[in-house]
């Protein structure tokens, strides 16, 4: 039996969907903003606040393993109502907060650990959607392309302590935005039609692996070639790739280029 901690954006979807074609054994709790696993089977809506309660019904259905997928936004935490184990966990789970939504399913992850409870990779009934290395479209990236790509993996690399930074876009070896709390389509945002930059979506030198890989999808696409990005560049393995074949359809027809290292 799988547990399942499924939040917003359509990665949550497609991984349930994949473990039902696996007929897996699972429960979904559903973290996600409208409630929207309501009508799914052994579904369960339970507050963030209620530790006791996630953790008796886990033991209950006799899960080995629990995964997340999908954003788990942050709480009203004023207006949470806590059982006793919630009460013990909150605070860490506060403190993470501050650090960007990604940090609180990591406080999540080490309440669960603490509860000798498992959590595996996001991607663990997905394997496929994981990027593998290479030049996936007809235009390829220069080479002053590759130092400015060059440039920012260094500047994330170093930037461990920032958790909710998982991509910049940079142009002629220079970083001209990063992201904030607010996510990557709100950096994009902040571009002048026509950027001529590249956006980097890579995971941080610590990032958990087990949880908020940095995604691109169609949406992410459509979004470069509004602000004239030229191209996105990803680690191999260690993002996810939705909607590929769209993906690199767009992407050659806008002549935009998906590179992964």
């Amino acid at each position: 039996m799988f547990g399942l901690f499924l939040g917003d954006t359509n990665f949550s979807k497609i991984v349930l969907k994949k473990v039902k074609k696996l007929n897996k054994n699972y429960f979904i709790i559903d973290f996600s903003k409208n409630n929207k696993f309501a009508k799914e089977k052994n579904s369960y809506r339970i507050s963030i606040g209620k530790f006791g309660k996630i953790i008796d019904l886990i033991k209950e259905k006799k899960s080995n393993k629990v995964l997340f997928a999908g954003k788990i936004a942050k709480p009203k935490f004023n207006s949470l109502r806590l059982d006793l184990k919630g009460i013990y966990y909150m605070p860490s789970v506060i403190k993470a907060a501050k650090l960007g939504d990604a940090a609180i399913i990591k406080a999540i992850i080490k309440v669960l650990n603490n509860e000798k409870i498992k959590v595996i990779r996001s991607t663990y009934f997905n394997p496929e959607l994981n990027a593998k290395k290479g030049n996936f479209t007809k235009v390829k990236p220069s080479i002053n392309d590759n130092r400015s790509i060059n440039q920012g993996i260094r500047f994330l690399n170093k930037s461990n302590n920032l958790d909710h930074v998982q991509a910049l876009v940079v142009k002629d070896n220079k970083i001209i935005v990063k992201e904030g709390k607010q996510g990557t389509k709100k950096m994009l945002s902040k571009l002048k039609n026509n950027s001529g930059g590249i956006l980097i979506k890579f995971p941080k030198k610590k990032q958990d692996l087990r949880m908020d890989l940095p995604t691109i999808g169609l949406q992410t696409l459509k979004d470069c070639k509004k602000y004239g990005l030229k191209g996105i560049a990803m680690k191999s393995k260690k993002n996810i790739f939705l909607d590929k074949i769209k993906c690199i359809k767009f992407a050659n027809k806008n002549k935009i280029f998906i590179s992964i290292r």
